[in-house]
């Protein structure tokens, strides 16, 4: 009886690994982004154009992040975005 229970829950798990796949493969096909973490550009598209915004003003990375970070953008930790973190939003 336990053999039978672990065979059929082993075909469930499979079938519905299956049917993610496929979803997943779908979604691909379509040009959708599929899975991972959301961009700045998803999350906060308000923050990506004002970031551009000051970037069309020749400012440094760091000097957009100060002044994003006076105009009240900060991470979730509430410290000023990174030079890096500016860099990943302008080129998204």
């Amino acid at each position: 009886m336990r053999q039978l229970l672990g065979a059929v829950s082993e075909f469930d798990k499979t079938m519905l690994v299956a049917k993610l796949k496929a979803a997943r493969d779908r979604k691909l096909a379509k040009g959708q982004k599929c899975g991972g973490r959301k961009s700045y550009a998803e999350s906060k598209p308000e923050l990506v154009s004002l970031a551009r915004q000051l970037a069309a003003k020749r400012l440094s990375l760091r000097k957009i992040s100060t002044e994003l970070a006076a105009r009240g953008y900060a991470t979730p930790r509430g410290v000023a975005y990174s030079a890096s973190a500016v860099k990943a939003m302008l080129t998204t």
